[in-house]
């Protein structure tokens, strides 16, 4: 079982990485600051190279 202080210090990371992958997705394509198409974007991306790899595209 994880501790409180591992849990928190986990789940901190990972929202920091969410952000991060948001925020420069964004400036990628062009939209800086716009999370709402950061996100969509790299989600996009994210199923697409799965799709890829698995040979389904």
């Amino acid at each position: 079982s994880w501790s409180f202080e591992y849990t928190e210090k986990r789940l901190s990371r990972i929202m920091r990485d969410i952000h991060t992958l948001c925020y420069e997705t964004a400036e990628e394509f062009g939209t800086p600051g716009n999370y709402v198409k950061g996100a969509n974007i790299a989600s996009f991306i994210k199923i697409a190279k799965a799709m890829l790899a698995q040979g389904l595209i």
